[in-house]
């Protein structure tokens, strides 16, 4: 009667491991002033021409003339079209019906797999974001890893040997920060298109490429629009980690066994799923007007310079890392062979400082430690100067 599935995943998910350990030493030493460089959420507020769009909303909610009941499920669209100016405005044209409104990427990353078979193979890189493997262990879905790892800098391509139905790709990656050059999500969507492959390709961390040779989108590779589905999120890009909003891009061109996967999603939202609130649509609209864009580049800013910050300690200390540059995430390899919870541990211990342990994210993170540049920005700095103590000696 069940679904004995979920006795595959574990227990406790992995940063609830965290705050249980964190709280135990808090509670043995309440005296220490602990900085949190681990989960990633974000610390600044949403940008004053949001709150000025959502305030206005629920004016409207609050007039007979102007109150709004159910929306479409698919998203309002005024709010589709902002998307799509977005992405208009980085040489990447969408169709409007292409864009489904969501209540942010970690529940269409699961939900999307409504599409799909459990009789199929999922292709996951290792170290992964635990959703993708999580949400398919639930289904009982045969997973497959691909190797990421230290000699390709975190950033696997596609081995010709292996076949897979479903393929998930992160850029900027979580939690590695590794961002995908155009060659190779050339070389994923070539291998997709080949193998008759989907790829759910996670864009939720685009906002933070700052190098202009690298695709913020993988609609920019060639032959993309028949093989990849792009999911993104207003949570970094715009603080709404609280308030949730993203955005789905299901093109219109996308067909797997004489199917329409859009209109296949478009059915399966408009049964599960009754739309992201008018007054929250309203506000991620805003995101994206000129103010909007300008507003919130102040935050992206404030988080890249933490990034920048704790890049400079790692170059000095001489500790192999990926990202920081175009994604707001630092993937360090543990000094001295240390592995990643010993890690955790001394730096929790010693310099009261939480990052998140590689290990968390699957076997090929181990001896690997994740740190986030979304915290204030003199705690950070504090931070910077406590592991350049600790690990400078």
């Amino acid at each position: 009667m069940m679904n004995l599935n979920f006795k595959n995943i574990a227990d406790s998910y992995l940063f609830s491991t965290i705050a249980r350990k964190v709280s135990e030493y808090s509670a043995a030493h309440p005296d220490a002033n602990i900085i949190r460089l681990g989960i990633g959420d974000v610390t600044l507020p949403l940008a004053p021409a949001v709150t000025k769009a959502m305030h206005d909303a629920v004016d409207e909610m609050g007039k007979q003339e102007t109150f709004h009941g159910y929306g479409p499920e698919q998203g309002y669209d005024f709010l589709k079209t902002a998307v799509q100016g977005y992405y208009a405005s980085h040489s990447t044209k969408l169709d409007a019906d292409e864009i489904f409104i969501s209540d942010g990427a970690k529940s269409d990353l699961g939900n999307i797999l409504d599409l799909f078979d459990t009789n199929i193979t999922v292709l996951v890189p290792d170290p992964v974001y635990p959703v993708y493997v999580d949400t398919n262990t639930m289904a009982g879905r045969k997973i497959i890893f691909m190797d990421a790892n230290e000699s390709n800098g975190f950033l696997p391509l596609p081995d010709a040997s292996i076949h897979a139905d479903v393929i998930y790709l992160c850029s900027p990656n979580n939690p590695t920060g590794a961002a995908y050059d155009r060659a190779g999500l050339k070389a994923w969507v070539d291998y997709a298109n080949r193998e008759n492959a989907i790829i759910l390709y996670d864009a939720a961390y685009e906002c933070f490429i700052v190098d202009d040779t690298l695709p913020r989108s993988i609609y920019e590779i060639e032959g993309a629009e028949t093989c990849a589905i792009e999911f993104c999120s207003l949570s970094k890009t715009a603080g709404f980690t609280g308030t949730r909003c993203g955005y789905t891009i299901v093109p219109l061109a996308l067909q797997r066994d004489g199917l329409s996967l859009n209109k296949l999603w478009l059915r399966r939202q408009t049964t599960k799923f009754n739309g992201v609130p008018y007054i929250v649509q309203r506000g991620a609209a805003a995101v994206f007007s000129e103010e909007g864009l300008k507003q919130i580049q102040q935050n992206l800013s404030y988080y890249q310079q933490n990034a920048n910050v704790l890049a400079q300690i790692l170059d000095e200390l001489g500790i192999w890392y990926t990202g920081g540059k175009n994604s707001p995430y630092l993937w360090l390899k543990c000094p001295n062979g240390m592995k990643s919870w010993d890690f955790f541990d001394l730096l929790l211990e010693k310099a009261n400082v939480v990052g998140t342990p590689g290990a968390g994210f699957g076997a090929n993170g181990e001896g690997f430690f994740r740190l986030t540049a979304f915290g204030d920005q003199a705690k950070t700095l504090e931070a910077a100067g406590r592991l350049k103590d600790l690990l400078g000696k």
